[in-house]
């Protein structure tokens, strides 16, 4: 079946047209490179993208979705926000404060724009994951169309997959924040630490890895399939003494795998909160 015809992506298109003019929240992840496709495609040049840049986000992550913006074809800014002081400790809440941060911004510069409507990358799966941020954007009147669409993480990929979007199986990111147990005083050295090893990693085959971070033990999570490849002899030394190279002194492997949401404070979660507009 041709993919624009799918009854969910036209359920989209419509709800996005009747926005006229739009201003997305674009991480460059899966969910909001699709919806910024779909806008593009609903509004063409009255879709504009926005990445907010922070410190506790990776660098690599802006790069990226300043390329994917200009393939699409849409004009897209990145906007410089400082380190929140109310996140200096990384408190339980920080995804709330860190969203309501984030998308107070964006209204201010769609504002600026005389833009009326700002909206993110939410699925209709986030709604069964612990995402506190979510509580922010409806707060402040943020608009979810994939979610209004009823469109779930498969349906985006199905979709994004059929129209040759390259995200279309990009693995999850999430703020470096949820790297660091709560309640844990926040460098800027730690964050570019914990990039640093996680890009390396990546390079490596292990898309998707973090570098969980307890003070100067490194806690390496990968998906439980890639786990015996990591802790190949040859490989594991390598890896340690890279990881040591950048200032760990103890690194290890949490057994168990790769876990949305591993420091969470919430019991039994099962979702990664994410500190970058536009969940992917």
């Amino acid at each position: 079946m041709n993919p624009s015809a799918d009854p969910k992506y036209q359920d989209l298109l419509e709800r996005l047209k009747a926005l006229d003019q739009v201003m997305i929240a674009f991480s460059g992840g899966t969910d909001s490179t699709f919806l910024l496709f779909a806008a593009r495609a609903a509004l063409g040049r009255r879709a504009l993208a926005v990445t907010i840049s922070t410190p506790y986000m990776a660098q690599w992550e802006v790069k990226e979705a300043i390329e994917l913006a200009k393939n699409l074809g849409v004009a897209h800014q990145v906007a410089q926000m400082p380190f929140l002081e109310s996140l200096r400790r990384n408190p339980a809440n920080h995804c709330y404060l860190c969203k309501q941060a984030l998308f107070s911004r964006l209204l201010d510069l769609a504002r600026g724009q005389g833009i009326d409507h700002v909206a993110d990358g939410t699925n209709a799966d986030d709604l069964n994951d612990y995402r506190p941020g979510l509580a922010a954007l409806k707060e402040l009147g943020v608009l979810s169309p994939l979610l209004a669409a009823r469109m779930t993480k498969p349906d985006i990929r199905r979709l994004s997959q059929k129209f040759d979007l390259p995200t279309w199986n990009k693995p999850a990111y999430a703020c470096l924040l949820s790297r660091i147990p709560v309640n844990t005083q926040v460098t800027e050295d730690a964050l570019r630490r914990i990039e640093r090893a996680e890009q390396f990693l990546f390079e490596l085959g292990f898309g998707g890895a973090r570098v969980r971070t307890h003070g100067d033990l490194a806690r390496i999570e990968v998906a439980p399939a890639q786990i015996r490849f990591l802790i190949d002899a040859e490989q594991t030394h390598a890896i340690s003494a890279s990881l040591k190279q950048m200032g760990y002194r103890h690194v290890a492997v949490e057994l168990s795998g790769y876990q949305t949401g591993s420091m969470n404070s919430a019991p039994a979660t099962n979702g990664e909160n994410d500190g970058q507009p536009a969940g992917h």
